[in-house]
C-alpha cells in the first residue's frame, strides 16, 4: 500500500513518525515509515528509538549523499506501490492527513501534491526571513496549483507511484544545495507524468536563522550557475536566470553587479531585520548571480 519516506539531517523526527504511525494504524492499511539520516551530528539517539516502533525503520547513511540521492535510496528500499515523500521538519495539518490520500488512490494515480503551509505565529525576529519567504513564495492555493500543475518549487508532501520515481529519480549530479526539485519536476513534465493537486497540507516548521537562509540562498544561486554552465538546465527554467538573460541582452549585467556590490551591506541589514523585504532578497540573489 504505502511507504512513507523521510530523509533527515540534524532533526528529531520522532514526533512526525509517531503521528504518521497513529494515523496509519487507525486506517488499518499496510504501510512502512522509512527514515534515513544523512550523517547527522545531532538527534541520532533520539531518532534511533524509531526502530522500536512497529512498521518503522531508522537508518544512518555511511556517507553524506545529499537530499536527492538520499530519497532515491529510500525509494529502492521501499516495498509498497506508493511512496510519500516528506520533510523531517513538518507535521500534518490534521488527523485525517493520511486518510485524505488513501481514499483517492487508484490505478490511475501517478503523482499527488497536497500543498504546504507555514505556522501562523511569527517566529523570533532573527528567523523572520525564512518564515516570510515560505508563507509568501512557497504556499500556493489549491486554485492556483490546479491551473499551474508543475509550478511548485519543492518535492515533499508528494505522493508518487514507486515505479514512476524509479524511472524519474532525483538528479544525483547536484552536489550542493538547490534546484534538485526543479529538475525533478521538469523531468516529470518532459515525460508527461501528470501531477494531481489536493488540499492536504503539511505545516512546515522550518526555523532557520535569517543569516543561515541567506547563506543557503547563495549556495543555491551558485548551484544554478553551475547547472546552466553545464547545460543541465536552460535559463528559461527559473525566474532568476530569465531576468539575468534579459539583463545580458540589454548589456546591464555590469550595472546590476556594481549596484549589488555597493549596497550589499544595506541589503543584508534589511534581510536580517525584523521586517525583511522579499524584493530585496530577489535583488540580492540577482546581484550575486551577476557577480559569479
Amino acid at each position: 500500500m504505502l511507504s512513507i519516506l523521510i530523509p533527515t539531517y540534524n532533526y528529531n523526527v520522532v514526533p512526525l513518525v509517531l503521528e504518521l504511525q497513529k494515523q496509519a494504524d487507525s486506517l488499518g492499511i499496510d504501510y512502512e515509515i522509512l527514515v534515513q539520516d544523512d550523517v547527522s551530528q545531532l538527534f541520532i539517539n533520539e531518532n534511533s528509538k524509531i526502530n522500536t516502533l512497529n512498521n518503522c525503520v531508522f537508518s544512518v547513511n555511511t556517507q553524506n549523499l545529499g537530499r536527492g540521492k538520499n530519497i532515491n535510496l529510500l525509494c529502492t528500499k521501499s516495498k509498497y506501490v506508493y511512496v510519500l515523500i516528506l520533510e523531517a521538519d513538518a507535521l500534518p495539518e490534521n488527523e485525517f492527513y493520511l486518510k485524505n490520500y488513501v481514499e483517492i488512490l487508484s490505478k490511475s494515480t501517478t503523482v499527488i501534491f497536497g500543498g504546504v503551509k507555514y505556522p501562523k505565529k511569527n517566529p523570533p525576529k532573527e528567523k523572520i526571513l525564512r518564515w516570510k519567504y515560505g508563507k509568501n513564495r512557497e504556499t500556493k492555493s489549491l486554485k492556483y496549483r490546479l491551473t499551474n500543475e508543475y509550478d511548485f518549487v519543492f518535492t515533499w508532501n508528494l505522493l508518487i507511484r514507486k515505479d514512476i520515481l524509479l524511472r524519474n529519480p532525483f538528479p544525483e549530479f547536484i552536489q550542493e544545495y538547490g534546484y534538485e526539485d526543479l529538475i525533478f519536476i521538469k523531468n516529470l513534465r518532459l515525460n508527461t507524468v501528470s501531477i494531481s493537486h489536493i488540499e492536504n497540507p503539511m505545516i512546515h516548521y522550518n526555523d532557520e536563522f535569517s543569516i543561515d537562509f541567506i547563506k543557503k540562498s547563495e549556495v543555491a544561486v551558485q548551484t544554478l550557475h553551475t547547472l546552466i554552465n553545464t547545460q543541465n538546465i536552460d535559463y528559461k527554467y527559473t525566474r532568476l536566470s530569465s531576468v539575468y538573460l534579459n539583463l545580458k541582452k540589454l548589456h546591464l549585467i555590469g550595472l546590476v553587479e556594481s549596484i549589488y556590490l555597493k549596497t550589499k551591506q544595506q541589503l543584508l541589514n534589511n534581510l536580517i531585520s525584523e521586517n525583511p523585504n522579499l524584493y530585496v532578497l530577489d535583488f540580492y540573489k540577482l546581484g550575486y548571480f551577476c557577480s559569479l
